[in-house]
């Protein structure tokens, strides 16, 4: 059964993934719709996140409104599922702190739909006291998460921080949409 996903990105090196999941998502036969960060437009363009779920992309919350429709409200609404993947500790602390100042931020205040953060920084950003308190207060607040794997990062590093794999991923959205 089809469903309507919200995926939001943000700026990680990790957001090229964020086009596989939103590819996988949509050849099951849901739909798609991507929030970006402004950063994560740093490392994937919406353009092609919108050709791969041929709907709009989203990354400015202050975008001239063509319709009688609330944006942030609306996706909101539509949602079945809404996740973060990436997740930076950026958006992770956003969200633990009740922060909307950004489009992605404030649909995530907005939904009542299940929410699944898929984290991916470096491990020493990852095992930061902070983060992790931030993650234990939203997973406190019913909010879900699939951890990072220990892999070689991006900065050289070896370590807990690289973000699940795309399938990994789906799965979990997958379980959670079948609980619902």
């Amino acid at each position: 059964m089809k469903k309507n996903i919200v995926l939001g990105i943000t700026g990680s090196i990790a957001a090229y993934k964020g086009a596989e999941i939103a590819n996988l998502l949509k050849k099951d036969g849901n739909s798609v719709h991507v929030i970006m960060t402004a950063a994560a437009t740093k490392f994937i363009t919406p353009l092609t996140l919108q050709s791969l779920t041929k709907n709009k992309v989203y990354v400015d919350m202050f975008e001239e409104i063509a319709y009688e429709d609330v944006r942030h409200i609306s996706l909101a609404q539509r949602a079945d599922i809404f996740v973060i993947a990436p997740a930076s500790a950026n958006i992770i602390g956003k969200i633990a702190n009740g922060i909307a100042d950004d489009m992605l931020s404030t649909v995530v205040m907005a939904t009542r739909a299940p929410v699944l953060i898929c984290p991916a920084m470096n491990t020493a950003m990852y095992e930061n006291p902070i983060v992790q308190g931030n993650m234990d207060k939203l997973a406190g607040l019913g909010y879900h998460f699939v951890q990072p794997r220990e892999s070689l990062l991006a900065c050289g590093d070896v370590g807990r921080g690289a973000m699940a794999e795309p399938g990994t991923i789906v799965q979990e959205i997958n379980r959670l949409l079948g609980e619902k």
